[in-house]
Order: C-alpha cells, then structure tokens, then sequence
C-alpha cells in the first residue's frame, strides 16, 4: 500500500525533480502511515532517492527504455502501481510526465489532478490545492477514484531531506510491441547549461535587446546567478535565439523561484506561461508594459544600463562574501 513515485533520470542520474517529487511523497506516506517506493528507468545511484524518503526503488533496466518512450514509460509505471497496491502515485509536471499523465491514469483507473502545489489538505477524501486558471486562481480538487494521480508543480513543494535506508530492486515489466509505435531517434540538447526545466532562477529577455549581438549580458547575468537563459516567442521566431529557450503559453512553461524579465513587454500568452514563478522582477524602459502588472519587482530603465550595473552588484556582493 505505499506511495509510488516516478522519479525522472537522465544518463543515469537522478534530475532535480526527481528529488522534489520523492519528498512530496514521504509527506503522503507520512500521512497516510506508509511507506514510499520510487520507480526509475535505468538508474545508477538510488541512495540520493533514500536521502529523501524513498524506501525502496523499482529500477527498470532496460536497454530500449534508455530514451523516453510514453508508452512503455506508463505501462512500466501502471504495473509498479499494481505491484504494490499503491493507491497514491506521484509524478512531476515536467513535459515528459505530463505526457505520461493521462497514459498512466487510463491503466489505473485514477483520477488526475495536475499542477498541485501543497500535500493534501485531507486523506478522506483525497484533496489537493492546485492552481487553475493559467496559475491565476487556486482550486481544491477531490480525487474519489480508488487510485490517485498527483502531478506536482515544480519548484512547489521543494526538496525535504528525510533520510532512510532505499532498497533497491530490478524490475521487468511486461511491454508489448504496440508500446514502442512511437520511438526517439535522436535528442539534441545543450551542454554546460542550467536547463530552463531544472532552473530555480530565469533570466530572460525579448525584442528589447535590439539583436542577438547583444545577448552577451543577458548569459553574463545569468552565468553570475547560476540560472537557465529564455526568450520571449518573438525573438525566437526571429532566430535570435534556439525555440528550446522560448518560455510562455505556446513555449515551455517556467515555475522557478526567481523570473527576470529584460525588455519583454508581457503579452497574455507569455504571462500565462511564467505565472508560476514566484517571484518575478521586469526591468523595461517603458512603465506602462503589462509585465508590471504581473511582477513582484520592476525597474523602470535601460537594460543596457540597468543590466550592467546590476551584474557589477551581484560580483561584488559575491566576493565579499565568499
């Protein structure tokens, strides 16, 4: 009867997520009196999952699961659950798990409610705080379906070092032909870059640069804050920028714990896509933008001065205090 987690990896090591999503978890269990088990595919190290609550962990290794196959994914998943008669499963709100959502809730039988943000305010009946309305409101959603799905928001819940010894176990489930229809030739990704996914701050920037010749300060900022680079859809479709940076409704949706918007105006769909962060500062020379509307923080200026002068700041406040 304990909880089960899917925790993501990536060339065999576990993603940020995977951690947060663990400690939401152990904070099920805990209420429910049980224990958490976590399923990965082709993990290397499970004891980081046992610093977070984790009990034990199903490892499917396999080599033709070694890329991201939703179907295979949600079927392995399905049958962990069943395996261990878990009535709660957790998973993250990342793209891939958002797409494994609906796969895995059609097997189980569940009920899912994504893009919650706190543990369950009751057990009996399940019920979880999620945001609605593009994270302009907040709903408090019932699950009566005897298994439960919960995605969780990113960044939402944090991670919660609970530390306990993680058993590990392989795990072969039964996959059919029909699961790999659908299969990954290549995935290009850039290195040596905090990924907008895993990022806790973003330093974005839109047609306010002028150029992408001018790009250098915006990667020099977040170089200085150890955060993911973005782009408003304009300076994308432009070229200015690779699409994968492009944030907001029609881009990659952004939940980091610090935005900074430089000179981005904040058209609807672009706010839509960032409302989860919680806090976001706008640095435009025009006061009427909408993004101040939305920020936390705004500075009415020159990027090409504010920007900086405020990277200026930020080294000087770290060497003193190195």
């Amino acid at each position: 009867m304990s909880v089960l987690v899917y925790t993501e990896s990536e060339n065999g090591g576990f993603k940020k997520t995977a951690y947060e999503v663990a400690s939401y978890a152990k904070g099920v269990a805990d209420m429910m009196g049980t224990t958490v088990t976590a399923i990965s595919f082709n993990a290397n190290d499970a004891g980081e999952l046992g610093t977070y609550g984790v009990n034990k962990l199903h490892n499917v290794a396999n080599s033709k699961l070694e890329k991201f196959n939703a179907a295979a994914y949600a079927s392995a998943i399905a049958q962990a659950a069943k395996a261990e008669g878990a009535t709660v499963v957790v998973i993250s709100s990342s793209a891939d798990s958002k797409y494994l959502g609906s796969l895995v809730s059609v097997q189980l039988e569940a009920g899912y409610v994504s893009n919650v943000t706190a543990l369950p305010s009751s057990t009996e009946p399940f019920t979880v705080k999620r945001t609605v309305f593009t994270n302009k409101a907040f709903s408090n959603t019932a699950i009566t379906t005897n298994v439960k799905l919960v995605g969780l928001s990113k960044n939402a819940y944090g991670l919660k070092e609970n530390a306990t010894d993680c058993a590990v176990q392989e795990f072969a489930p039964t996959l059919n032909d029909a699961d790999f229809n659908v299969t990954v030739q290549s995935v290009d990704k850039a290195t040596d870059k905090v990924t907008i996914a895993d990022a806790e701050i973003v330093v974005s920037a839109g047609r306010g640069l002028k150029g992408p010749e001018n790009w250098g300060m915006v990667e020099e900022l977040a170089d200085v804050l150890g955060a993911a680079t973005a782009c408003s859809k304009p300076v994308s479709d432009l070229g200015w920028r690779p699409h994968s940076e492009h944030v907001g409704q029609t881009g990659k949706p952004v939940a980091s714990n610090l935005y900074i918007a430089i000179g981005i105006s904040g058209a609807i769909q672009h706010l839509a896509g960032i409302n989860s962060s919680k806090v976001k500062v706008v640095i435009n020379t025009d006061p009427e933008a909408p993004f101040f509307k939305a920020a936390d923080y705004g500075v009415v200026g020159d990027a090409f001065e504010v920007v900086p002068a405020l990277i200026e700041k930020l080294k000087a406040f770290k060497a003193a205090n190195a």
